[in-house]
């Protein structure tokens, strides 16, 4: 895959991820963990269909013989689903994606300390130039009186996406060795993180009170919100950096703000949109960047290999 087309799928896949707020917004009786609990379910149930077609009886073998990367992958991964649908339901969708866009910082300091990447002068101007946006929107909405327990909730997300795509990143490469042939395949790892953060809300969801109305919207959500771009996350991993990963999965604050705006009357403000457009810079400066360098280094001088 080239790089050109696997930046325009991790837009897509943004795009996907962006919906959540505002889909969630236009539910009539689900709240706080009932909701986690059924976007959960819904995408397990669409994972395990999608998943069983392409690996048939292979699939349990793979979940029992994937080793320490595939369960802390699927750990991270239920930590993510259930960490977001919460926070939304404790503050606004752009105080959640404020506190969530500082994954990328993470994710460069735990690529460079766990997998040793070199990243390019571009990448790194870039992520402080993300960063600063960030820490403007996050600053100013701190003192407008941002929801303390909503953002502590959503800061769990950046940090386990760090994780999980350093994670992806390790076994994404560590089958290119002599004694290795092929990476390894971390797509049943979504599938454990549905079924773990389906499981883990469950008790805490009860009286279930979601209509009919509620339970399409959130069929939505678990099936074309999450399964569809979580898988094609993990197979964009072999292709893109960790670090690049985050910094393109930014453009989820601006897609999801936008959303919320237009679909559910959550105004940002100027700050927010200040720092939106610093964001989207950054991110358009970098792929220009990246993609009118020598097409045979665009990928070395990305991920350091």
């Amino acid at each position: 895959m080239s790089h050109r087309r696997a930046v325009s799928l991790m837009i897509l896949v943004t795009l996907l991820w962006s919906i959540a707020g505002v889909v969630a917004r236009h539910l009539d009786s689900a709240h706080s963990f009932e909701v986690t609990f059924w976007r959960s379910l819904f995408n397990a149930l669409a994972l395990g269909c999608a998943l069983s077609l392409l690996y048939g009886r292979q699939l349990w073998r793979s979940l029992l013989d994937g080793g320490w990367p595939l369960w802390f992958s699927g750990f991270c991964w239920s930590v993510m689903f259930t960490a977001f649908m919460l926070a939304i339901t404790l503050t606004s969708v752009a105080n959640v994606l404020v506190a969530m866009a500082i994954g990328p910082l993470i994710t460069a300091l735990f690529a460079r300390i766990f997998l040793q990447h070199r990243l390019p002068a571009r990448t790194w101007l870039a992520i402080a130039l993300a960063g600063f946006g960030i820490a403007w929107m996050f600053g100013q909405e701190a003192s407008a009186g941002l929801s303390l327990t909503g953002s502590v909730v959503a800061l769990a997300v950046p940090l386990a996406a760090a994780l999980n795509f350093t994670t992806l990143q390790h076994a994404g490469h560590r089958g290119r060795g002599e004694d290795a042939a092929m990476p390894q395949d971390m797509l049943p790892a979504v599938l454990i993180g549905a079924v773990l953060s389906a499981a883990c809300t469950l008790p805490f969801a009860h009286p279930l009170q979601a209509t009919a109305h509620d339970l399409g919207l959130l069929a939505l959500l678990g099936v074309v919100q999450l399964a569809i771009p979580c898988l094609l996350v993990v197979r964009l991993s072999r292709e893109l950096a960790a670090p690049e990963i985050a910094l393109l999965g930014l453009l989820e604050v601006v897609f999801g703000v936008t959303w919320a705006w237009l679909g559910a009357g959550e105004q940002p403000g100027g700050s927010t949109l200040i720092g939106g457009a610093l964001v989207l810079a950054a991110l358009v400066g970098n792929e220009v960047l990246a993609l009118r360098g020598p097409a045979g280094n665009i990928r070395t001088a990305v991920s350091g290999d």
